[in-house]
């Protein structure tokens, strides 16, 4: 279920320097699928395609439940600012709490089904939100359960999807693979805004929902149709690591080993709680304090799509002409210093300048999401690459609910803008500590240079 602050909407929840990935070598561990050539362009490259068109169409669907969830919320259920905050919460935490589960899941999992599976699961439990509005049986404690185990599901898809990729890429073209992956996202956030708005204005935003349960139905399908060598695991059940735990602690020592995952880990986090503070607290601030229309909000929703289609097209030539390490350093705090434009938006021109912010923050994330996606996918070794997924998201993840939740309870309190200029400021001091130490950075060029 989607919000203004998920993953493909905000500061990016993933890190990790890149380096030459370990050889896979350890007890029983399955050999990944062969990957298509490198003579084979991407564009021909059948399951990239596959993966690509069920982002493209899964970001439609989500981009319209970020819309009209919260706004359903302040329709039906009256929600101020502890409840909007609340709600996106909800749809984080069940991923942090069981991302280490998650991550071993997918390690040993059939990754084609596991994916078909939870994004069919996701229908029933966003189509139950407008049916129980329909009957005028909507709740509190249904949309939180509903908001829930949707986030649970979509965390799911998330850690699986990142290891399912290089196991199809060669490893050389993972960068520009991801950053394909992404301008999918992008396409559907063009259209996905826009359409919710013309539906939330058109109906109520309850029937909008049921967009996003049809996104999951064709994406299920399109996960069917990936090569069946992906039902293999990267590691089988009694190879390794024997137990949950020994497995859980496999991913840990990778995390321990590599400095630069935990610095740039701490720096995203960072960025995380100030932008689910602000982000909890976005529609609600832009529907009541700036009165935007439901077409304006749906245009400023598709400034970020801009922005993040541009991103896409510059992060490949801007990662290799900067270096990875200060394209990283460079996006993030810029992304950091663009929050302060939501709360500027209160002075006047707040449309105007809400789509400028999208714009900006849409490029910035961008260039430094795929960097650090592609830095975590080279070092780590495939057979753990579930764990350590699982392992990053769950503690970047947890700082989105945390500042949503203590977000909206100093909103009820102090007013909305003064907790975004805090949350601004959080994010540019989060996003701030990747320049120091100041040697950090011949580290991860030397991580870098392999590929």
């Amino acid at each position: 279920m989607g919000s203004s602050t998920a993953e493909e909407s905000s500061v990016p929840a993933e890190s990790g320097p890149p380096a030459t990935p370990a050889p896979a070598t350890t007890s029983g561990q399955v050999p990944p699928p062969a990957p298509v050539p490198e003579s084979v362009p991407l564009r021909r490259h059948r399951p990239l395609l596959l993966l690509v068109t069920e982002q493209m169409t899964s970001s439609v669907g989500r981009q319209v439940t970020a819309l009209a969830l919260p706004l359903l919320a302040i329709a039906h259920l009256h929600a101020g600012p502890l409840g909007s905050s609340a709600l996106m919460a909800m749809t984080y935490l069940p991923g942090v709490l069981l991302s280490p589960l998650i991550g071993v899941a997918v390690d040993r999992a059939r990754l084609r089904r596991m994916l078909v599976a939870v994004s069919w699961l996701q229908v029933p439990a966003v189509g139950s939100v407008p049916l129980a509005a329909a009957l005028d049986g909507l709740t509190w404690p249904h949309l939180f359960a509903a908001a829930a185990a949707s986030g649970a599901l979509g965390s799911s898809q998330s850690i699986a999807l990142q290891s399912c990729l290089p196991r199809v890429v060669p490893t050389g073209r993972l960068l520009p693979a991801n950053s394909s992956l992404t301008g999918a996202r992008t396409v559907g956030l063009i259209g996905g805004p826009a359409l919710g708005g013309i539906l939330i204005g058109v109906v109520d935003p309850a029937p909008a929902l049921l967009v996003e349960c049809a996104a999951y139905l064709v994406g299920g399908a399109l996960f069917l149709a990936l090569p069946a060598a992906l039902n293999r695991p990267a590691q089988e059940p009694g190879g390794g690591a024997r137990s949950r735990v020994e497995a859980l602690r496999e991913g840990l020592a990778v995390i321990r080993r590599e400095t630069l995952l935990r610095r740039q880990a701490l720096a995203a986090a960072g960025l995380n709680l100030g932008g689910g503070a602000g982000g909890g607290l976005f529609v609600l601030y832009a529907d009541r304090e700036l009165h935007l229309l439901p077409w304006q909000l749906g245009a400023v929703y598709a400034g970020y799509a801009v922005g993040m289609g541009t991103g896409v097209l510059v992060a490949t030539s801007v990662t290799r002409a900067l270096g990875m390490a200060r394209a990283i350093r460079l996006c993030a705090v810029s992304a950091g210093a663009a929050l302060f434009l939501i709360p500027a938006a209160s002075l006047g021109a707040a449309f105007p300048v809400l789509v400028l912010y999208q714009l900006l923050f849409g490029l910035l994330a961008t260039v430094w999401s795929i960097a650090m996606t592609t830095g975590r996918q080279l070092v780590t070794p495939a057979h753990l690459l579930g764990r350590v997924n699982a392992f990053l998201q769950a503690v970047l993840t947890a700082t989105l609910p945390v500042g949503a939740f203590v977000g909206g309870w100093l909103a009820s309190r102090v007013g909305i803008v003064p907790v975004l200029v805090g949350a601004a400021a959080v994010a540019l001091a989060g996003a701030s500590s990747l320049w120091f130490p100041r040697d950090m950075l011949a580290g991860i060029e030397r991580a870098a240079q392999p590929s």
